[in-house]
């Protein structure tokens, strides 16, 4: 990892940090801002400490995306939790061999970025 990089990383996961000491819930309900503070902080430390041990340039890349993608969607929402994904047109029919590969590849690509550390449910 280069110097350039790690201070973006650096100060990416501070800037979570500082988001998530001044995050107020919209319903302004004292339980739900501790609640979503906690997620925020739980969430934070769980992604960085998963991609520390990345070395590869891209890799490293497309975490800062989603990490930037997640905070700048939580801001603009006031919703710190990801946002509903969709699947796309034959996305859950049960077909197998050919048929079901295609479909998992085209679930895999219309996964947005925002949520590429999240495991299929």
């Amino acid at each position: 990892m280069t110097a350039s990089t790690r201070r973006t990383v650096l100060s990416l996961y501070m800037r979570v940090f500082r988001i998530a000491r001044s995050w107020q819930a919209e319903s302004r309900v004292t339980s739900d801002t501790s609640t979503e503070r906690k997620y925020i902080l739980q969430e934070a430390r769980s992604l960085f400490r998963q991609n520390q041990q990345l070395t590869d340039p891209e890799s490293i890349k497309k975490c800062i995306e989603e990490c930037e993608a997640r905070i700048e969607i939580g801001l603009h929402y006031r919703n710190p939790f990801p946002r509903a994904t969709y699947l796309p047109p034959m996305g859950l029919a049960t077909q197998k061999g050919r048929k079901l590969r295609a479909q998992q590849r085209l679930r895999k690509q219309a996964k947005p970025i925002y949520l590429q550390s999240h495991d299929e449910t």
